[in-house]
């Protein structure tokens, strides 16, 4: 009877709270208790999942089996009560639409409390983006650091940068998100960052032919929109905001989970960047044990001395000889190359 959900039990939640018990517990009857919860009355199912004596475990399973997702009166019980695991409310806050993240984005206290709830919204591209400016400047006035986002120390110092996301705002991040999302960028994510690069130089950014300013106002937007932009934006919104006049959005692009080997090539021969950008392409480990990214940044005179000199040794001869010809790099550079073919051919001490 319980696994049907015909027990005479009181409340709502202690319906739910059994169902879960018979589903996890009870094998010869967990089919029919996960059936019954998926099925539940919205009534009943809404009133449960708003119980602050709930366990958040029991939320958790019924906010799954009911899809809570899909349901505005579940998605709002949950969001709006007090018993689910603030996990469950950063799960939410990643799937959500922009109404649901306005919602889970009323609760300050919840927000500090788990601060992943944050990132979970600024890596939605549903949210806001007057909705998200406003969670992370209460992060920054808690003086709350934000996990989990690569380019956190970007988003908290555009915070204040100038005014803050409107409405129209709202509807440029999401026109030009969705205009991107459009666009095939393989041909830019895409080749050999083992081999040794063909030097960009500082040409305009690749994708510039490719985006059309009236469906993709970049340059309109605020510095928080395009940082975040470049965050969650493909290889063609990457390739423009890297360029931006403002280290911290060109710094808020390499930093972002999308760049792919061969941007990181690509971008490491272009002595035009931001001497930040190219620092940090030099400290990534993973990308500099490419050889396209070494010899990238040994002929790119922003690399810092000391990295480009500690890559140099693992050239090949020819392109050490190219090095010791160039006169866009540093005497420094050209010393050590010159020492290193002399090493090489026997005609130099060694070490």
């Amino acid at each position: 009877m319980a696994a049907k959900g015909l027990a005479p039990l009181p409340r709502p939640a202690e319906v739910v709270a059994v169902l879960y018990q018979l589903a996890v517990t009870d094998p010869p009857l967990a089919a029919a208790a996960i059936a019954t919860a998926t099925g539940l009355p919205e009534g009943i199912a809404k009133g449960a999942l708003g119980d602050p004596t709930l366990d958040p475990r029991v939320i958790d399973w019924l906010a799954l089996v009911a899809k809570a997702a899909d349901r505005p009166a579940l998605f709002d019980a949950i969001a709006l009560g007090q018993g689910a695991a603030d996990d469950t409310i950063a799960a939410m806050a990643s799937r959500g639409d922009a109404r649901q993240v306005d919602l889970i984005a009323g609760n300050e206290a919840r927000l500090l409390r788990h601060p992943a709830i944050i990132a979970a919204m600024y890596q939605n591209p549903h949210a806001r983006m007057s909705t998200v400016d406003r969670v992370v400047e209460l992060a920054v006035r808690n003086q709350i650091r934000v996990p989990g986002l690569a380019c956190w120390d970007e988003v908290a110092r555009a915070i204040g940068t100038g005014s803050a996301p409107s409405a129209a705002d709202d509807a440029m991040f999401a026109q030009a998100a969705t205009s991107l999302a459009q666009l095939d960028d393989t041909a830019l994510t895409t080749g050999d960052a083992e081999a040794a690069p063909v030097l960009e130089g500082e040409g305009p950014a690749p994708a510039a032919t490719a985006i059309d300013e009236k469906d993709v106002p970049i340059s309109k937007m605020t510095v928080s929109s395009k940082i975040r932009l470049a965050t969650l934006g493909n290889a063609f919104a990457r390739a423009v905001l890297i360029r931006d006049p403002l280290k911290m959005v060109a710094v808020a692009a390499i930093k972002s989970p999308g760049v792919t080997e061969i941007e990181a090539a690509r971008y490491a021969t272009n002595s035009a960047l931001s001497d930040d950008v190219i620092r940090y392409i030099a400290s990534r480990r993973e990308w500099t044990k490419l050889y396209g990214v070494k010899m990238a940044l040994v002929a790119n005179p922003k690399t810092p001395i000391p990295e480009a000199i500690r890559m140099m040794p693992f050239l090949r001869e020819k392109d050490l000889a190219n090095i010791a010809r160039s006169k866009g790099v540093s005497s420094a550079i050209v010393a050590q190359a010159r020492k290193l073919i002399s090493q090489r051919k026997g005609g130099g001490a060694k070490g």
